[in-house]
């Protein structure tokens, strides 16, 4: 199958890129673009969220936008292009499906997921490795990679047994939490012992993160559902208080929570 239309945008960035092309995209750099590239990609994921297929469709053309452009800069390096990077994937993902492409057998998902986590360990010589965790992306959304630190943790067989565990020991965070806060009083938000109480708050989250894990729920995509249902339970909200000519900030407390009410029961019936 041929795609005409990625040649003819890998034509574009080059002309772009040429000495009669845009000042803006001569001076970009792989670093820069990768800011780029992370906001295109995150646009992306909300895109996928909402399911609409034109939305997808023109989000995802602006990665791979940035990722040709990206390929594009180390090209004019003489180091690789987009060719070379689509080989080595297509060699490694070959190379890791050895159920698909050769001989081996599996019987679920989950002996897939051991058996590439097997291959991975063999390609990278993990013994020269410092630590596992030490692929999991640094700069991942604090979230995210809580849950792959927890997730790989947990490959070692340093995991709780059940999640009546887990939640068990979330409980007990809260509680920890709790009595560091009461110890708070008028502290600064720079002091020890706010510090204190945000590492214990902290310890919450990632505890919440392996409750999810066992769970099978991506606490990522959880917190992101419920973060759009509240903000468009909020719009609602001010849409109610603009219909009477008021804002959302002079509206009574009282006012406020009916206001929330009708929309947590006009959402339930859409």
């Amino acid at each position: 199958m041929e795609y005409p239309k990625i040649d003819a945008l890998n034509q574009l960035i080059a002309r772009l890129r040429g000495k009669k092309g845009c000042p803006w995209d001569r001076k970009q750099t792989p670093q820069t673009m990768a800011l780029y590239l992370r906001e295109e990609v995150y646009e992306l994921a909300d895109a996928i969220e909402t399911g609409d297929p034109s939305l997808i469709c023109e989000e995802l053309g602006d990665v791979l936008f940035q990722l040709l452009f990206i390929a594009k800069l180390f090209e004019e390096k003489g180091l690789f292009d987009i060719e070379t990077a689509a080989g080595k994937i297509e060699e490694k993902m070959i190379r890791r499906h050895p159920h698909v492409f050769g001989d081996s057998r599996v019987e679920n998902a989950e002996d897939v997921r051991n058996r590439w986590q097997q291959i991975k360990k063999e390609e990278k010589n993990n013994l020269s490795a410092k630590s596992i965790l030490d692929s999991v992306p640094p700069k991942l959304p604090a979230l995210m990679r809580a849950y792959r630190i927890s997730e790989r943790a947990a490959r070692t067989g340093f995991d709780w047994d059940n999640i009546a565990g887990v939640m068990e020991k979330t409980e007990e965070e809260w509680k920890e939490f709790r009595e560091e806060l009461e110890k708070n009083g008028d502290t600064g938000p720079d002091s020890e012992q706010n510090k204190k109480t945000a590492l214990e708050f902290g310890d919450i989250l990632f505890t919440l993160v392996n409750v999810a894990r066992f769970a099978r729920i991506h606490p990522e995509t959880a917190l992101a559902g419920a973060t759009r249902k509240f903000e468009q339970r909020f719009k609602y909200m001010e849409a109610k208080a603009a219909e009477k000519g008021i804002s959302i900030d002079d509206v009574p407390r009282p006012e406020k929570e009916r206001l929330w009410n009708a929309a947590k029961n006009t959402a339930s019936e859409s």
